[in-house]
């Protein structure tokens, strides 16, 4: 529901509505839900306006697509939105969407399996690579479906930079692994081994349960995964608590 592809104004207005709508409803409830707004990204001027909106209607961040229109995370255009968002304490939740490939592999659902996970590891290499990051360290960013192939490939993400730091490390020369424990991802991997290897890679205080209800990918039980893996309460605790509260808030 991000309408990227409208105009901008037409996208603004549909932010506007989403808006208005889920303040309404953690109103009704806000022991129970925090809510995410919605930004017309497509258009930096409006989605600034729409950031003004934010701290009346009780909204704690924002949700973006991993791509604004084939545009990636690190295009300038969207930098002041950033700027602007760590200025004023929200949380970002990127989500992947408009998946890379989907034309060239329409069967098996592959769009699904293939380019969601490879679109999430495109925004963070996009954050890393082009210095926002770096030039936003206070940016509470969280990344969906445990980074997605991020975690997997990051010994080619950071050999690629080690051997081509010409093509790789053009607008940031920070290696790519420096910046794990600097954002947050969900638990949602489907595996416990992947999820050990998560837990390995960001620690225990950057990772969040995830849900992805109510969809087929999602998990049946959210949290069931992490409430089966083999670590301390205190673990659980954080994973299913308390670090999705350090993103929500802050320190």
């Amino acid at each position: 529901m991000f309408s990227y592809w409208t105009p901008g104004r037409d996208g603004a207005a549909v932010a506007e509505f989403l808006n208005d709508h889920l303040a309404e409803v953690v109103a009704g409830n806000p022991n129970r839900f925090e809510g995410l707004g919605t930004l017309p990204m497509q258009d930096t001027d409006l989605a600034l306006r729409e950031l003004d909106r934010f701290e009346r209607l009780g909204l704690r961040g924002v949700q973006i697509g991993s791509n604004i229109n084939q545009r990636n995370l690190d295009d300038p255009a969207f930098f002041p939105i950033f700027e602007e968002m760590a200025r004023r304490g929200l949380a970002l939740f990127v989500h992947p969407w408009d998946m890379m490939g989907s034309d060239d592999m329409k069967r098996y659902w592959l769009p699904w399996l293939v380019g969601m996970p490879a679109e999430s590891s495109r925004a963070l290499c996009s954050l890393i690579f082009g210095g926002v990051f770096e030039r936003l360290p206070s940016l509470r960013v969280a990344i969906a479906h445990g980074g997605g192939s991020f975690p997997a490939t990051l010994g080619r993400i950071q050999h690629g930079f080690d051997v081509r730091p010409d093509l790789v490390a053009v607008d940031n020369a920070v290696p790519p692994t420096e910046y794990l424990g600097k954002f947050w991802v969900d638990s949602l991997v489907h595996d416990p081994h992947a999820l050990a290897n998560l837990l390995r890679l960001v620690g225990e205080d950057k990772i969040a349960v995830g849900s992805d209800y109510p969809y087929p990918l999602g998990e049946a039980v959210p949290g069931d995964l992490v409430r089966s893996m083999p670590w301390s309460d205190a673990v659980k605790a954080k994973v299913l608590r308390y670090n999705a509260e350090q993103w929500l808030y802050g320190s």
